[in-house]
């Protein structure tokens, strides 16, 4: 899209266009590589992009999302959220540094431990964040966790058994990686393992742009790494842990049911994105922002105004990506058919629960949701900081 003639008349050819479930607002643009036409949400333009396998079926157009129950009140800053095999989940707080485990039966968090070392700024985004189980969790019980120091943003596995005192059930952290960059904002922070049994960082810029598209440091980048922290034999640079770079600050990770990675980037005052992973693949930041269509730099999927989006953390199930939004506020639906948008995104929860951070897909038609209106940037209400269950469509 280029001058104001052509945003016009895109905004003229989609206004008034209604939806038939999700939230009415302000919605996202996709990435214009099809015709376009309306549909969806109101103020909307829907065009699919990339290619899909005649084989892969599309989601319908419009899905549903509803809240089920709360498995938990009353969470400090929570960031990172995982399950274990056994239904409970471990829930990380930001700013103390203190891992819990909630038995969503009982609906109670108990804390298991403390990641020392863990340095917040107050009014900052540093701290501890992401929180990744090991493939392996029923043998060797190991909790993995991305943190920031007062040097750096670091990965360390942690060793989880039950059976000790309350509180001190973490073992020592072994840290796997070190030297991410760190900043006041911008630190990343979401792991999780693949299908492929690897594990995937993703990290921000940290307020200071040009080092995504630095290839020497690990910041603005997806990584990849073995469960040690070692680069695989098979990355896109033999012996560098980047997977794809030109990322200004990555919250989410989420595969696809063909193990296709998916993520979700901050924008700076235009766009958010969507992005499909692609190994070795540039998205652009700081050259570009949102769809550009310059090369070598890979368009977003999806691109949506700060407003309705800021988004965090991601996750598949019924054949959607879905997508949790802070200052929008809101819980994004996007469907998938193979690597395009099947259908224009819906946004479901708007202003209901305040900014919403992580997603956890627990099965194919149900998530877990936790809202972050404690973290110095929300209106907490009472009860807050909570984890939703949602059934979804």
């Amino acid at each position: 899209m280029t001058g104001v003639g052509a945003v016009a008349a895109v905004l003229a050819l989609v206004l008034g266009a209604c939806s038939s479930g999700g939230d009415h607002g302000v919605s996202p643009l996709l990435s214009p590589k099809a015709s376009t036409k309306a549909s969806g949400t109101a103020s909307q333009q829907a065009a699919p992009s990339g290619t899909a396998s005649p084989t892969e079926s599309a989601a319908p157009a419009k899905g549903t999302a509803k809240v089920t129950g709360t498995t938990v009140t009353g969470l400090a800053q929570p960031w990172g959220v995982v399950q274990l095999p056994d239904g409970a989940l471990l829930v990380g707080s930001r700013d103390s540094g203190k891992i819990s485990r909630v038995d969503p039966q009982k609906h109670t968090a108990t804390q298991i431990g403390v990641v020392p070392g863990v340095s917040h700024t107050q009014g900052g985004e540093a701290g501890l964040l992401g929180l990744a189980v090991s493939p392996d969790f029923g043998s060797d019980h190991l909790v993995y966790a991305y943190f920031t120091t007062e040097s750096d943003n670091r990965i360390a596995r942690m060793l989880y058994d039950p059976t000790r005192a309350q509180g001190e059930q973490l073992g020592a952290p072994d840290t796997i990686l070190r030297g991410i960059p760190m900043g006041l904002d911008h630190d990343g922070g979401r792991i999780a393992f693949g299908p492929d049994g690897m594990l995937y960082a993703g990290t921000g810029e940290t307020g200071r742009p040009q080092l995504a598209q630095d290839m020497s440091s690990l910041a603005g980048k997806i990584l990849r790494m073995t469960p040690d922290g070692q680069p695989p034999q098979d990355n896109p640079t033999p012996g560098s842990l980047v997977y794809s770079s030109g990322h200004r600050n990555v919250e989410g990770l989420a595969w696809d049911a063909q193990g296709r990675l998916w993520s979700s980037e901050f924008g700076q005052d235009t766009w958010d994105e969507l992005n499909l992973i692609k190994p070795g693949g540039n998205y652009g930041w700081p050259v570009v922002e949102g769809i550009a269509h310059r090369a070598p730099y890979i368009d977003p999927v999806v691109q949506w105004h700060p407003d309705v989006a800021s988004p965090s953390g991601i996750a598949y199930a019924a054949g959607s990506i879905w997508m949790a939004a802070l200052r929008g506020q809101r819980l994004w639906r996007i469907p998938l058919q193979g690597t395009r948008t099947a259908a224009a995104p819906q946004a479901f929860l708007t202003g209901t629960y305040g900014r919403l951070r992580t997603v956890v897909a627990v099965d194919d038609h149900t998530l877990l949701l936790s809202t972050s209106n404690t973290d110095g940037r929300g209106k907490p209400h009472p009860g807050d900081d909570r984890i939703l269950q949602l059934t979804v469509s």
